[in-house]
């Protein structure tokens, strides 16, 4: 019981942290609202505002993060991270 609550409070705190931080240029909420569309086994579509936070985005910089163990911890698939700037069809999609 006691285990369950604890994994309970860090996910919303790895929550809210999330949302007030971003990375590469992303807003912590553009990285939230992405994270339907990068989180197996079911990805959604990117929605707008996931694609509208990701064309402000350094793709260069997000590519760093390709093979970082960080995205897998957080139940990111750094697969379906990369295809997103193709599916929101913004111009020049990087390649990592």
């Amino acid at each position: 019981m006691t285990l369950a609550l604890v994994a309970i409070v860090l996910s919303s705190v790895t929550i809210e942290v999330a949302r007030a931080q971003g990375i590469c240029n992303v807003s912590g909420e553009g990285l939230m609202s992405c994270r339907p569309s990068i989180t197996p086994p079911y990805p959604t579509a990117p929605t707008a505002q996931c694609c509208n936070a990701l064309s402000h985005a350094d793709m260069a910089c997000l590519c760093s993060y390709k093979n970082s163990q960080l995205l897998p911890s957080l139940g990111i698939d750094p697969n379906l991270a990369i295809q997103l700037p193709q599916k929101c069809r913004l111009p020049n999609p990087p390649r990592c």
